[in-house]
């Protein structure tokens, strides 16, 4: 286990590979951590072609501490990562995930340029079903026990079991937590969710989108995935300047299949992207070097 110490914050980390080829880092969605199946995996596919990746718990996942400050949820954590590339000397890199993940990276790029050398997204999540869904996921829990019993009570929600075994610490950052002050904070996180005009992404306007000045690589959301809306990630391709859609290694169900195979883990097929993703980053960021 590696920890660095970025933005006041303790983060778990791993670097994979050691070639001269480019950096990379995956952000899983969720609150799922770098152990998550298939994490590890696409990232040791990448380093196998001579690539240095790096693998992350972003602030409130896996061994990472916990933090609830900052405008909304993502924005946090993409400062997060954007500081712990830094600190690993692995900026540029090329800032790939999925889910939440996706928006993390998109976040960290738009919010620190000079971090990143590319983009890759996937089951970038949109409409509004799937924002709505995600307020309550992230936020919804924790504020109803913060409100109604209090802070010991939001260390005992199972969503946060896995950080607070991997972090004993972080229990004691949950319940030290002002109530009233994570109350007004997990609101102002929901909000984050709330569709509004001019904005695909939460956090990031389509103006800032737009300004993103690298190449992007942006795969097709499944017509049948109403979490990470189709229309989602062709409105981003339409709006990344130096975007490629393209089509996923997998079917139309994908987002739901996995959703179902609880044994495998809902990303165990992303090391069948490392085929796409290193062949657009030989053609379009080959160049670049």
């Amino acid at each position: 286990m590696s920890i660095a110490e970025v933005n006041g914050l303790a983060l778990g980390y791993e670097v994979i590979g050691d070639g001269p080829g480019r950096r990379w880092v995956i952000t899983p969605g969720g609150r799922f951590s770098k152990e998550s199946p298939g994490v590890r995996e696409l990232a040791e596919a990448l380093a196998a072609e001579g690539h240095r990746v790096l693998i992350w718990d972003r602030p409130n996942c896996g061994e990472s501490d916990v933090c609830f400050e900052g405008a909304n949820e993502s924005a946090m954590q993409a400062d997060a990562l954007a500081a712990l590339l830094q600190h690993l000397d692995l900026a540029p890199a090329v800032i790939a995930g999925g889910s939440g993940g996706a928006r993390v990276s998109l976040l960290t790029a738009s919010r620190h340029r000079r971090v990143a050398s590319g983009l890759a997204t996937w089951w970038i999540s949109g409409g509004v079903y799937g924002l709505l869904v995600l307020a309550t996921h992230y936020c919804g829990g924790s504020l109803a026990a913060a409100w109604t019993e209090g802070m010991e009570a939001v260390a005992s929600l199972p969503e946060w079991a896995e950080s607070l075994e991997r972090n004993p610490s972080n229990r004691r950052r949950i319940v030290e937590q002002d109530r009233d002050v994570f109350i007004a904070t997990m609101e102002r996180w929901m909000l984050a969710y709330c569709p509004r005009e001019g904005e695909h992404i939460p956090g990031l306007p389509d103006a800032a989108a737009q300004a993103l000045d690298l190449p992007a690589l942006v795969f097709r959301s499944g017509a049948s995935d109403a979490n990470h809306t189709r229309a989602t990630s062709e409105a981003l391709a339409d709006l990344l300047p130096q975007a490629t859609l393209v089509e996923p290694p997998w079917g139309d169900r994908e987002w739901i299949e996995r959703g179902l195979a609880h044994e495998e883990g809902i990303f165990s097929r992303w090391p069948l992207l490392a085929p796409q993703l290193l062949a657009w980053e030989a053609e379009t960021l080959g160049s670049l070097n």
